[in-house]
């Protein structure tokens, strides 16, 4: 039994995934390669040929990264193309390029948008209850009001952002940097705070438990 779990454990840690741009892209690609499709935009190969993977994102003309690159490779993402794939069912926009990008009031409970590039963005209003925002880059983004109830946040960059009236209620914002970020009014009851940087934040009027 336990040689079987060390075999399995060792085949899950030499696995590649791979992000592709569309849904489509991923699953068409992993036909190609005879890798395995995650039913959302992901491509899990337990080897890993970049030539053939660069060919076969040519032949459908889509750009691909690892998951959790350092820097992002995926085209930018404009509103419109985020919200017709949210519609359709679509969740895993990881490493998503939305600098500057304005998503105020739009609800996306539950997207995955870890490592997304997301400074300056107006998510203002916004339903993001639920959200993985791991390691995201949120730089003087436009939160406020937003609703961040049960989001991860963890080692997510907050700096300057405007947190203002956030529902933060149970997120998880460990090991996060808030340095001069605004988070008067806003709503920490139950939120996971160890290791976070708060050097000067604005907490006037924040609640705690």
């Amino acid at each position: 039994m336990r040689l079987i779990g060390l075999n399995s454990w060792l085949r899950r840690s030499q696995e590649f995934v791979l992000l592709f741009d569309s849904i489509a892209a991923a699953k068409d690609i992993a036909y190609m390669l005879n890798a395995q499709w995650d039913e959302c935009n992901g491509v899990v190969m337990t080897k890993c040929d970049q030539v053939a993977v660069h060919t076969a994102a040519s032949l459908m003309e889509a750009s691909w990264c690892y998951q959790g690159a350092s820097v992002a490779v995926l085209t930018r993402l404009t509103t419109d193309e985020l919200l017709r794939r949210y519609a359709i069912g679509e969740r895993n926009f990881s490493n998503a390029n939305l600098r500057c990008a304005e998503l105020c009031e739009l609800s996306l409970n539950e997207i995955n948008l870890s490592w997304a590039k997301l400074s300056l963005a107006n998510l203002s209003g916004a339903n993001l209850k639920r959200a993985n925002l791991t390691a995201a880059d949120m730089r003087e983004a436009n939160l406020r009001d937003t609703n961040l109830s049960e989001t991860h946040l963890v080692r997510a960059n907050l700096v300057s952002a405007n947190l203002s009236g956030a529902d933060l209620r149970g997120a998880n914002l460990s090991h996060c940097c808030l340095n001069d970020a605004n988070l008067s009014e806003a709503d920490l009851r139950g939120a996971n705070l160890t290791q976070a940087d708060l050097r000067g934040a604005n907490l006037i009027g924040t609640l705690f438990d």
